[in-house]
């Protein structure tokens, strides 16, 4: 067995002589020992003077931010109750995620051992990655929700966690150990806000004003370091910085964990996690890892600086969700793209393709008739869930479209971007907006006109304006535009299947070749094709003439077979097309500089 770090045996010393703040506090122990089980954590929590009515202790049913029903309970086991001498206690399971301890007066220790989530075997309900915990051999991805709970009446009480762990291991977290080794939450929700990553990690910091940004890698191979991942980010928290003028924080923490799964990034107030697929750092890779992080960078701002009561007091127990959803995503989605076409590290090209597939996604993939305010309100629902998507798309054009139009109403003085930092300096992390007259608070902080855009585009689904919208930075929106080139072709649909690109809606011309519905492609052209490098395959193929032979590689019936065949030809079509006039008027000119300027 690994020996491993044993924090706070000193504090424990120094605290048993007098009473102090931290006898108060519940304690958090927890034995993170993969030598012993890699599938479990052990916990015992330490208890300050209950009362009677103080029976219950809750595990979470969601965490703020993940919008999913995660349950934790579901992965709890040997629930126990102590007395001061070691007795054991009754304790009784009312639901999945509540215990009833039967002499909450008498009771001084609770453990119990909690399984991680990422390798369980839940059916349904399953927790997102980034947003779960997981233990190996040498790292951990720890999520307080999915670690503790707290006792009834105690979600806004301080707590302290002590961690035991292998002594080679580092931890990333933006928690700060005390002179202890404790980690101190003033609140039962901070400890959910604050991630942690531990084990064999690299690490890289840096300054952006005066901000310390810190970021943490685990890379299963070492591919990918943490000192050249900062690096890559550098312009892009640069334009964060000019963005938003000052950081409404003192330190801000990345915690990146790469393995074989790529499931997203989960947003904190002063932290942001993210599990990404491990491959090489290419150009490619970084750019898209920037791009996600500028995302849940912008978090600093909305949810934290901007939030209603909702958030501000999170129900673990029942979450309600929140109208304004839009705002906190949406907005944000908005913003991370702004701030980067502001800062160069975007082309206006680059931007309008974004969103050209947000459209897309708006129109192909969801139901366009479910307004973003409703789909706040079910966002923990099943049917919330299936249109969940659309709030980074069609809530990022409705945020692009709400620039545009407080730029135009102040004359090209005052977009989005100013109105949020005013609504910052205005709240605060510690002072929430009304969850129910935020819309008028919005309205009468802006324009009159601001109030009829939020209810026909936020509060009710009305089409989005593009084309007028657009226009008036001389961008011209065409939902179908035909431009007359002629486009290499298959002549095929493609879905993933079993790790693989699979042929679909097969075409005459590749059916005569011997290929069908099904068939895997396995190479084109002599080079492998996996689902990582699929779009570049396809791009490569529409780059191609058409009539040219190519060698295609495919599967069919687990056997390969190479097959030569002539690429199709077919019309070039764009859809939700975005392009610049090429006659924009001078005050279209004007109000477009204004609109790519942090003003």
């Amino acid at each position: 067995m690994k020996s491993l770090v044993s924090l706070g045996l000193l504090a424990g010393l120094l605290t048993a002589a007098a009473p102090t703040q931290a006898q108060k506090a519940m304690t958090y122990t927890v034995d993170i020992d993969p030598a012993v089980s890699t599938n479990e954590f052990r916990v015992k929590l330490e208890l300050p003077k209950l009362k009677k009515d103080q029976n219950i202790y809750q595990f979470a049913a969601t965490a703020p931010g993940t919008y999913q029903v995660m349950d934790i309970g579901r992965f709890v086991s040997k629930f126990e109750a102590f007395d001061k001498k070691g007795k054991p206690l009754e304790v009784k399971q009312l639901s999945t995620n509540q215990w009833q301890l039967a002499k909450p007066d008498k009771t001084h220790e609770i453990r119990y051992t909690i399984a991680e989530t990422w390798d369980s075997p839940i059916k349904e309900h399953r927790v997102y990655l980034m947003c779960g915990s997981s233990l190996e051999q040498d790292h951990a991805l720890l999520n307080g929700q999915c670690l503790y709970g707290y006792v009834k009446g105690f979600q806004d009480k301080p707590l302290r966690i002590k961690l035991n762990y292998p002594k080679d291991w580092k931890i990333g977290t933006p928690l700060t150990a005390d002179a202890q080794g404790y980690y101190n939450a003033k609140s039962y929700d901070q400890a959910v806000d604050s991630p942690m990553l531990l084990g064999r990690l690299t690490e890289a910091s840096t300054k952006l004003g005066d901000a310390e940004v810190a970021l943490y890698s685990y890379s299963k191979t070492d591919l990918i370091k943490a000192e050249p991942l900062l690096q890559n980010m550098q312009q892009m928290l640069q334009a964060a910085q000019k963005f938003l003028v000052q950081l409404p924080v003192k330190r801000y923490t990345f915690l990146y964990h790469f393995e074989d799964r790529n499931a997203g990034a989960w947003e904190h107030s002063y932290s942001s996690e993210y599990v990404v697929n491990e491959s090489p750092l290419t150009p490619e890779k970084a750019a898209s890892i920037t791009s996600t992080a500028a995302h849940e960078f912008f978090h600093v701002v909305t949810p934290l600086n901007i939030h209603s009561e909702i958030i501000e007091h999170f129900n673990f127990v029942q979450p309600t969700g929140s109208e304004h959803l839009w705002l906190y995503e949406g907005t944000t989605e908005w913003a991370s793209d702004m701030m980067q076409l502001r800062g160069g590290l975007m082309s206006l090209d680059e931007y309008l393709a974004q969103m050209s597939s947000k459209v897309a996604y708006d129109h192909l993939q969801a139901d366009t008739t479910y307004s973003l305010s409703k789909l706040g309100l079910n966002s923990f629902s099943d049917e919330g869930q299936k249109q969940y998507g659309n709030i980074y798309q069609r809530g990022a054009l409705t945020a692009a479209l709400l620039d545009l139009r407080l730029l135009e109403l102040s004359g090209g003085k005052r977009g989005l971007r100013e109105v949020v930092l005013e609504l910052t300096k205005k709240y605060g992390p510690n002072k929430p907006f009304s969850e129910k007259t935020f819309f008028q608070e919005l309205t009468q902080m802006t324009y009159p006109e601001i109030g009829d855009f939020l209810k026909r585009y936020i509060q009710n689904a009305e089409p989005l304006p593009l084309a007028e919208y657009f226009g008036k930075v001389g961008i011209q929106y065409t939902p179908v535009l035909h431009t007359g080139r002629k486009l290499a072709t298959l002549g095929t649909g493609f879905m993933p299947r079993d790790g693989q690109l699979t042929f679909t809606q097969v075409g005459a011309p590749l059916k005569a070749s011997g290929i069908s519905d099904g068939d895997q492609l396995v190479a084109y052209q002599g080079n492998a094709v996996t689902l990582n490098n699929a779009m570049q395959t396809l791009g490569q193929v529409k780059a191609s003439k058409p009539g040219q032979e190519v060698e295609l590689t495919i599967r069919h019936d687990s056997a390969e077979k190479k097959i030569r065949y002539h690429l199709q030809e077919q019309d070039e079509v764009k859809r939700y097309s975005f392009t610049p006039m090429p006659n924009a008027t001078p005050a279209q000119l004007a109000l477009r500089k204004a609109w790519m300027t942090n003003l």
